[in-house]
């Protein structure tokens, strides 16, 4: 389409254009709509158009960056202050609960490899390559649904989906983040070393696989569970049975806590084409939960059997189902908010899980 006289789109104060991908056309049906949304009259009339691009209003799934941001007072907000925020919430700094269901089942692993608290060094390595890897996996997933989430409600202002930052910004994130997690795995020993490889495979694409198959979830808990057999490989030099059982459990609860999760998402899933295990149970979603759920808590039993864990291990491991019970109480309608506060419920479960291992290995060894 011929550029209309008279009109320019905006530049980014050095001289070059935003880059529009869509039409004129949908560009002004855009803006329309969203004045409408905000009680505002305004036509499809070219004038409207360049109105709207003077205003920086652009369709979510339009390629443009941002080089300034305006603070909600009017004021201008120091580049880098912006930079560093946006980066911030790209890692999702500001939303702790994914470290924390990827940091429970990484001391699991770590206090049973030890037979109680591990080396200081190997806690560090692990505790800090949680967050670097959790919040790697964040930047990436963002990349990879970068076409998605502007039409999610509950994505829709994630930095990546706005535009404040670039597809370009985010891959060096992720670089920086993987880079420094690799270099605390270099202080372990060879064959930890070796699995993180793995590790970044697996974190790197999980993302792409709700393009193809209903069962992102179950890469997920293979993605970030890995942390487990890594564990048992840094400090006993090995993984036994028992580190792939726990492996395993870790997949089976992540795969049941991040269905909750998708939950929350599953209209704009399917009408996206999007897929998620949650579209995949339909309304057998609480029947394969249910599974899930019991499928992860024998295999917890297990592990608790062939460590010889004693009833602070069983009290622990009751109160979690308890906490699962709860979880069903609160989303057996499946709305979305309590949908959402189930998921962010599992936070707990691992805690619990947690507190009767490191309880009952204290008292072991008292």
């Amino acid at each position: 389409m011929a550029r209309p006289e008279g009109f320019e789109p905006p530049t980014n104060g050095f001289g070059s254009h935003y880059s529009i991908r869509l039409s004129y056309g949908r560009v002004a049906e855009h803006y329309a709509r969203a004045c409408r949304g905000a009680g505002k009259a305004q036509s499809l009339s070219l004038i409207s158009l360049e109105r709207a691009c003077s205003a920086g209003w652009y369709p979510d799934d339009m390629s443009y960056e941002r080089f300034e941001s305006r603070s909600p007072a009017g004021g201008t907000t120091p580049y880098w202050r912006d930079r560093l925020g946006q980066y911030w919430k790209l890692v999702r700094g500001d939303r702790p609960i994914g470290t924390l269901l990827l940091l429970w089942p990484t001391w699991w692993a770590l206090w049973l490899a030890a037979d109680g608290l591990p080396p200081a060094w190997t806690l560090f390595v692990f505790t800090a390559g949680v967050w670097l890897t959790r919040s790697a996996g964040c930047v990436i997933n963002d990349y990879a649904d970068r076409w998605l989430d502007p039409h999610v409600e509950r994505t829709r202002l994630r930095p990546l989906a706005t535009g404040s930052v670039s597809g370009r910004e985010a891959l060096a994130v992720f670089a920086v983040l993987m880079l420094v997690a690799f270099g605390l795995v270099l202080t372990l020993n060879l064959l930890t070393i070796g699995m993180s490889f793995i590790g970044l495979f697996l974190a790197a694409t999980y993302p792409y696989l709700k393009r193809y198959t209903h069962l992102p979830q179950v890469y997920l808990g293979m993605a970030f569970g890995w942390g487990i057999p890594m564990a048992f490989a840094a400090v006993q030099g090995e993984v036994p049975v028992v580190g792939w059982l726990l492996y395993l459990a870790n997949i089976l609860w992540s795969t049941a806590y991040d269905t909750w999760y998708a939950m929350v998402d599953r209209d704009e899933d399917i009408k996206m084409g999007s897929h998620s295990t949650a579209i995949l149970f339909g309304d057998m979603d609480l029947v394969a939960l249910g599974v899930l759920y019991t499928l992860t808590f024998a295999a917890l039993a297990m592990v608790g059997t062939r460590m010889g864990l004693g009833p602070a291990y069983w009290a622990g491991l009751g109160i979690a189902v308890a906490f699962v019970v709860y979880e069903f109480v609160i989303a057996r309608h499946r709305e979305r908010g309590p949908c959402f506060r189930a998921f962010l419920h599992n936070n707990w479960v691992g805690a619990a899980v947690f507190s009767g291992i490191a309880a009952d290995l204290v008292l072991r060894h008292s």
